[in-house]
C-alpha cells in the first residue's frame, strides 16, 4: 500500500536517495520502494564514508562476520539504516514537509484491522540504554534477569533459544531474526554466544557476560566476563547496583 506512494513521492521530489530505517516495517517497505523506481539497494547500513567523490555505504554480511562496503551506481539510491549505529544529530533542524495528495493504489489485497501491542513500563528494547537478556541458561526463570534490569531501567531482550522454547515473547529476542540493539550496556546471562545472537548486539559499548561455561563463544565479544552460575551473580549483581544508586 505504501510503497507506490513513496515511489511517487521521490518521482515527483526528483529525490536521488530514498532512505528508511532497518525496522521491520522498513526492511518490508523499501525494496517493493527500491523495484518500482529502477533503485539500486543497500540494506542494514551502518555506517557511511566518501571515497573517490563516490558514497561508500558499509553493511554487515555473513551475520556480520563481514563488513562490505558498497556503492549504489544508479540514479535514485534505496538505503536503510541501523538507527542504533549513529549517534544523535549534533545539530537539531526540522526538515521541510510537505503534503501530498493520494489515493490507494487499484487491487490492493491486505487492510490493516488493528495492532496488539504489549503495554510495558520498560524502555523499547531497540531504544535502550541497557539492555539485560537470558539464554538458555536461565532455565525459563527470568525473574533475577528482571530485577537486575528494574535496577539499571533496562529493557529485557532474550536469545532465539529461549523465544523458541516459549520462555520469553517473540518481541524480547536480539539476533539476526530478531532486533539489532546497540545499548550503553549489554549484559548477557546464560547466553553462549551463537553468531545469529552476536550478530544482534555486538554493537553495545560495553558488553557483559555471565555464563558458567569458561568456553563459550559469547566470552569472545565481551568487555567484562564473569565465569559464574547467574542464578547467584545475577542478585548479587543486582544488589551491588542497588547499594552504588543509593549511596
Amino acid at each position: 500500500t505504501c510503497a507506490p506512494l513513496v515511489a511517487r513521492a521521490a518521482g515527483e521530489a526528483g529525490a536521488g536517495w530514498v532512505v528508511t530505517a532497518a525496522t521491520a516495517f522498513g526492511k518490508d517497505l523499501l525494496p517493493r520502494a527500491a523495484a518500482l523506481l529502477g533503485a539500486g539497494v543497500a540494506t542494514d547500513v551502518i555506517a557511511c564514508s566518501e571515497a573517490g567523490g563516490a558514497v561508500l555505504l558499509r553493511r554487515p554480511m555473513w551475520a556480520g562476520n563481514v563488513l562490505a562496503d558498497v556503492e549504489i551506481v544508479t540514479p535514485v539510491k534505496a538505503v536503510s539504516i541501523r538507527a542504533t549505529e549513529f549517534p544523535a544529530a549534533a545539530r537539531a533542524g526540522a526538515g521541510a514537509v510537505s503534503a501530498l495528495a493520494w489515493e490507494p493504489p487499484a487491487g490492493i489485497r491486505t487492510r490493516f484491522v488493528e495492532l496488539e501491542a504489549a503495554a510495558s513500563e520498560r524502555p523499547e528494547l531497540t531504544e535502550a540504554r541497557a539492555v539485560v537478556a537470558g539464554g538458555r541458561g536461565t532455565k525459563g526463570d527470568f525473574g533475577a534477569l528482571a530485577a537486575l534490569a528494574d535496577e539499571l531501567g533496562a529493557a529485557i531482550g532474550a536469545s532465539r533459544a529461549a523465544v523458541d522454547a516459549g520462555w520469553a515473547p517473540n518481541d524480547w529476542q536480539v539476533g539476526q531474526t530478531g532486533k539489532t540493539v546497540a545499548p550503553d550496556l549489554y549484559v548477557a546471562a546464560g547466553i553462549s554466544g551463537a553468531i545469529q545472537h552476536v550478530a544482534g548486539m555486538k554493537g553495545a559499548r560495553v558488553i557483559v557476560a555471565i555464563n558458567k561455561d569458561p568456553e563459550a563463544p559469547i566470552f569472545q565479544v565481551a568487555d567484562y566476563g564473569l565465569v559464574a552460575d547467574l542464578f547467584r551473580a545475577v542478585p548479587e549483581l543486582a544488589e551491588q547496583v542497588r547499594g552504588a544508586r543509593s549511596g
